[in-house]
Order: C-alpha cells, then structure tokens, then sequence
C-alpha cells in the first residue's frame, strides 16, 4: 500500500519493523527503490538478504538486475548471471528477459544475444528487449531488421525502433519509421511521440512539428509532461517562441528540464531579457540552467554578463560541479573580448580540474589563445586534448587562417586526417574567414569555387564570408554568382545575408541592385536597415539617406552607432548643416555615445559648408583628442575657403600626426598657391624634396572575365603592359587627329 502510495520513507520504516520477513517482502522493497531510481540502495539491500537463510527464487532476480541495468554495474550483472546458471533460474523467459534488458543497458549487446541464442523459450518481450538493446548501443539497423523480420511485431518494437533511430541521430528516418508503423496499423503512443518530437525540433521542421502538435492534442497526450516538453522544443528550435511560450504556460509541468528548454529558445532568437527573467525566476537551477544562461549570453555577444554570471555561479552551493560546457562557454566570452588574463586564469582552472584534456574545452581554449595570435599557446593547448575530435581540429585550423600562417594549413589538413578525420564544411568556412580577414580574396573565392565542385554545400554563412570578400574587392560579377548560389540555396531572404548583399552591391557601385536586395529582406531589421542607409551614404546620395533615415524613425527602429554615422555622412552629401546638428543633437536622446568618427563627420560637414570657425570650435570641445582623419577634414574646408590661419594650424597637428603623409603637405603647399603666398608655397616644396616624399600614386582597377586587373599610375608591371601602353599611344594619336 505505502508503495503504491509512493510513500518510500513509511514503506521503509514498516520494512524495518517487519519481524519476519519472507522473499515476496524483501522483493517489494527492492521494487520500491527501484521505482525511486536509488538503485545502489536496491543493491545493498539485495547483497543483504544474501547474508540471511532466505531461499531465493526467480522473481527476485529481474527486480535486482533492474537495478544493476539503473546503476550501468555490468559486472555484478555477470556475477547474478553466474549466480541464476548455478540455481538453474536462467531457463526461466522472466528472468532471461531481465538479462537481455540488463545486458542491452549496460551496453554488453553480445552478452544480451548471448541469452537470447540459449533461451529455451522466446515471447514477444524478448524480441523487444534484443530490438530496444539493439537500438539503444547504436545497431539502428539491426534493430529495424529485427522487427522487419518479426512476424507478430508491436507497439513496444516499434516504438523501441524508432527511439534507437531518434536518439542515434536518424531524424529524417525517424519521421519515415512512423509513418510506416501508422501504415502497419500501430497508432503512436507517449512514448513514440517523445522519440519522434526531438527528431522533429532538430530538423527545424515546423509542418512535421504541427501535425505532431494536432495529434498530440486529439490523442489527449498534451498532459504528458515528456510530450509536453518535447514540443516546447520543437516550437523553439523553429523559432516559434509565441507558440513555445503558449503551451509551456497552458501545459507544461513548470521542472528543471521545461525551463531549461524555454531559457535555451528565448536565447536563440535574441530574447535575452525574456531568458534571463526565466532564469532568475527558478528556485532551483542545475548546472544545465547556468551553462544555457551563460551559453546564451555569449551567443548574443554579451560577453561581460557571460563572465558576470560565471561569476555568480562560482558563489553558489548545493551546485553540481562546474562542467566542461560551462568552461567553453566561458572561455569563448574571454576570446571575443580579449582578456588573455581572464582566459588563462580559466585554463589554469581548467588543468586544476582535467578539463584541459577535453575536446570542447580544449577547442575553447585552441580559439581564444588563436584570437590573441598565440599560435604556440594555442597549439600547446591542442596537444593536451586527449580525443581530438573535428571541431578542436577546425578551431586551431581557423587559427592558423587567421593568423596568416596559410603555408602551415595543408600540412594541419593533412595531420587532421591523419587523425582518421576528415574536414567538413566548418573547417573550409574558417580557413575562408581567415583568408577574407587577411586580405587574400582571391584565395577565398577560389576555395568557396572548390567547396561547390566537391561534395560539401555551401552554408548561409560560408555565403556571408565570401560576400564580403567580393565587397572588399568590389567585384560585382562574382558577387551576382555568389547572389545567383544563394537564390537556389533559399539564403537570399535572410536578414543578415540580405543586408550582406546590400553592402556587396554598394561597394561594387550598383545602387540599384543594392535597393533591389534589400526589398527583398523578408523581416529587415536595424543591421539590413542601417545597410541600406551606408549604401545611400557611399553613392553621395545625401538627399535620399536623410529621408530614408526619418522613415525608419517613423517606423520605430531604434537607431545605434552605425546609424548615425551613416545618416552625418548622408547630410555631408546633401551639404544639410541644420539637419546634420539635429540628428547628432537626437544621439544623446537614444543614449548614443558619439564616436571620433562621429564627430569627424561634424567637423566635415562644417568645414565644407565653409563654417570653419564652428568646427573649430567643436573640436577643442570633444573629450578625446581628435585624430588625423578629423584634422584632415578641417584641412580639406580650409583649402576650399582659402583660411590660412586655421589651415596652418590644421596642417601642423597633422603633420605632427603623420610626418611621412606626403598627402598632408601638398594640401597646405595648394592652399598657399591658392593665396598666392608662393615664399610659403616654395619652402613646402623644398621640405617634400628634402625629406625625399612621394606621392603614393593613385590605383584602379577593372574586372574582366572572372579577373582582376589592378593598374597604378605610371604602371608597367601588368603583365600585358605593352600591349596596353600600344593601345593608349595610339588612342592619344587618334584623338589629336580628330582635333
């Protein structure tokens, strides 16, 4: 009664109390700890009764090895197996069947076939434990074969099948095997739809999700708290956290593990406010709480708040011990910010702990010594991983990329595969990022060409990387093949990706494309919107930035640093000193810090609206000292306006600055000339000469079928340059003939 009650404490004391206990007693207390999962203590009562004259029987034995199956002791399995041989229980299809489940659990399955090939007698039950052990240590196949080879298969074998195929990865397969149990007349039951609604969240497919979600409902199982929980999951890893929230507040069961999944949503989709409010709701978080809290932050580039929070973690008791997921994400947060302190703090706490060893930490900590160019810490780090798996591979490869050291990557490509791995999609993307982020665009381009010959896809943000390498080089050609790639992957209408093609077709001088892209943006958001503006910026088109801009004021886009900056450069264009002031005066409203590049544009915007004094002025008042861009701005006003006065004082700060732009003293030798003031004019002329300065000759370039020509002035290096210098002769006798 106590146990059915679950009353364990009660039950317990009246166990104690009982002055004769028989093996159907001491079978029932057994029975109870294992409903209460404390299966060592099941254990110790069972090697208990052993000590006492009780004759056994087989009953007690499936209830034991279930509790051997709960603590993963296979050993003393084998050693009750031994102890049913010598009493003659192992014929018994119970008991056999207890072994085949014990064996499978404890991931023995030869053991477990073992039985199964001596059992005199075989039931639906034990096909189902030899297809739930098959299933469980991986042999997904073998399981299937075996139910596909069972005349009379059920609900049980089914459900056992595609669990295997759910857990083991098969998603797709998952969802196939369902359908083919509904089509062989089995309806699902909890426990299937549990299997099946992981594989359903991992491949993000909402109908699937939704059609599981009308089942579930007519079915009556949404008070399933494993159901419940499983379509939490779903919704949130499609990015439907209305629908998630909606059903975690109408039906789930408010544990550890729904919360979790909500914290783990609310972050992916950039709700970090809606997860931290979760987060500090619960009375009782386990380390999975803090690791997705931390993870979170991290992910949304919070990385002072991941590092906040690691610190309050560390402050608490009654916590499991700080894992290797806590320390990656911690360790990632000091990467991104550049505290090579704080990150070797944690690897020291990492080595304190073994967690050096570990291929996610050591990943972590491969990553953040590469960001800070430490390449020998960053391999040291590598080499005290003991199974080197393929994302610590592609953190030091990515590494290596990033740090220029491109002669090194095929021999660690090489060595990776060494390893018995082989590169993936994540290793060519780091090596491309590298490549772009140093400069060697051409490299980029012709690695993503190799990607689309081989059998690897491109992903979104392989797309992203090599967009910003046709941006840099301004080739639009291969930027339109990069774009035409996209519209057949289905990436075009991301947001993030559409704001890179705006960029792309900015930077390659295509407006029009640029515009065109950007309308295209399913759900813009600031980055697209602040994309477009630049775009606006970059063309000179003042006029159209600046009504762009009050749109999406009237919109409700909250603008940031980038949308400022963007917007002055616009009112530069138009020459709008009035509207200019108004929108740096709205900064401070929308609690905008202005930046040295800010207040360039200011100064920019002053000085060629011939207010030099204004701009001056403005300088002497911001709180950091202004750079040479800004000087050069003043500079350039002065020329236009022929101030002297304030263009030597420009000119000297700059000089001071930069005393090997030879740029910086032709401007103010031209606004001498432009004065007449030829003593000054001749004595910067004499300074350029005497400290030997030259002029950085101007750059062009064209593209022509899938290349690049880059010409200087007076160039003769091109490898066609006479051919070229041929032409441009003959042009020149043309044109004087023609006149």
């Amino acid at each position: 009664m106590y146990g059915k009650c679950e009353c364990l404490e009660d039950a317990i004391l009246l166990f104690d109390k009982m002055p004769n206990r028989n093996l159907h007693s001491w079978t029932a207390i057994l029975n109870l700890h294992n409903n209460h999962c404390l299966f060592e203590d099941a254990i110790s009562l069972f090697l208990q009764l052993l000590q006492l004259n009780v004759e056994l029987d087989f009953f007690v034995f499936p209830v034991v090895l279930k509790a051997c199956s709960g603590s993963f002791l296979v050993e003393l399995g084998r050693q009750i197996h031994g102890i049913l041989v010598k009493n003659q229980f192992v014929s018994n299809i119970y008991v056999g069947n207890a072994l085949i489940d014990m064996y499978g659990k404890c991931g023995s399955l030869l053991d477990a076939k073992q039985v199964l090939s001596k059992m005199p007698e075989r039931d639906s039950v034990s096909w189902n434990s030899i297809v739930t052990a098959c299933a469980s240590n991986g042999m997904v196949y073998e399981a299937l074969e075996l139910l596909e080879n069972n005349s009379t298969p059920n609900l049980i074998t089914w459900s056992a099948v595609i669990g295997g195929f759910s857990q083991n990865g098969f998603d797709k397969e998952t969802i196939e095997l369902l359908v083919r149990m509904q089509e062989a007349g089995f309806e699902p039951n909890a426990r299937t739809l549990a299997s099946v609604l992981p594989a359903s969240a991992r491949l993000k497919n909402l109908k699937i999700g939704q059609e599981l979600h009308g089942y579930i409902t007519r079915r009556g199982f949404i008070s399933n708290p494993f159901v419940v929980n499983g379509l939490v999951d779903v919704y949130r890893r499609c990015g439907e956290m209305v629908r998630a929230q909606k059903i975690f507040s109408n039906f789930s069961v408010r544990n550890t593990v729904s919360v979790n999944t909500m914290i783990v949503g609310y972050c992916e989709n950039g709700e970090i406010s809606k997860a931290k409010e979760l987060f500090d709701q619960m009375e009782a978080k386990d380390i999975v709480s803090w690791n997705s809290m931390i993870a979170g932050y991290v992910e949304n580039a919070m990385f002072n708040e991941a590092l906040s929070l690691f610190q309050d973690l560390q402050m608490q008791e009654g916590i499991e011990r700080i894992d290797s997921f806590t320390l990656g994400s911690v360790l990632t947060a000091c990467a991104h910010i550049g505290s090579l302190t704080k990150g070797k703090a944690m690897h020291s706490y990492a080595i304190a702990r073994g967690f050096n060893s570990n291929p996610f930490v050591g990943g972590a900590l491969v990553e953040m010594y590469s960001k800070s160019k430490d390449l020998l810490a960053a391999k040291r780090a590598f080499d005290e991983v003991t199974e080197r798996d393929t994302p610590a591979w592609n953190a030091l490869i990515a590494g290596y990329a990033r740090s220029n050291q491109i002669e090194q990557i095929q021999n660690l490509l090489q060595e990776m595969k060494n390893d018995g791995l082989a590169p993936n999609l994540y290793t060519w993307n780091g090596i491309i990022a590298g490549y772009v982020e140093n400069g060697h665009h051409e490299l980029a381009f012709r690695l993503f060409l190799e990607m689309q010959a081989s059998n690897l896809r491109p992903d979104i943000y392989t797309m992203g990387i090599v967009l910003t390498a046709c941006s840099r080089i301004a080739s639009i050609e291969r930027g339109k093949q990069v774009h035409g790639h996209m519209i057949r992957c289905g990436y075009e209408l991301d947001v993030y990706i559409g704001a890179a093609l705006v960029d792309m077709y900015a930077k390659s001088g295509s407006i029009h494309n640029a515009k065109i892209a950007f309308y295209r943006i399913s759900y813009p958001n600031l980055v697209s919107q602040n994309a477009l503006l630049t775009a606006y910026a970059m063309h000179g088109l003042g006029e159209e930035g600046i009504v762009f801009f009050r749109k999406m004021l009237r919109v409700g886009y909250r603008p940031d640093e980038v949308t400022f900056l963007s917007v002055l450069s616009s009112c530069v264009h138009a020459g709008s000193v009035e509207t200019g002031q108004e929108f740096f005066s709205l900064m401070e409203f929308y609690d905008v810090r202005p930046t040295m590049k800010h207040y360039t544009c200011m100064v920019d915007l002053l000085s060629r609206a011939g207010k030099l004094t204004d701009a001056y002025e403005l300088m002497r008042r911001i709180p950091i000292q202004p750079d040479s861009v800004t000087w050069g701005a003043l500079l350039g006003g002065c020329v236009i306006a022929g101030n002297i006065e304030l263009g030597e004082i420009a000119a000297k700060k700059l000089i001071e600055l930069e005393p090997e732009n030879t740029g910086n003293y032709i401007l103010l030798a031209n606004l001498y000339a432009h004065k007449g003031r030829w003593r000054d004019l001749a004595r910067m002329r004499q300074m350029i000469k005497d400290k030997r300065m030259h002029k950085s000759p101007g750059c062009s370039w064209i593209e022509d079928k899938d290349h690049m020509h880059v010409f200087l002035a007076c160039d003769k290096t091109h490898e066609r340059s006479e051919e070229i210098y041929g032409t441009l002769k003959n042009l020149a006798i043309h044109m004087k003939t023609v006149i």
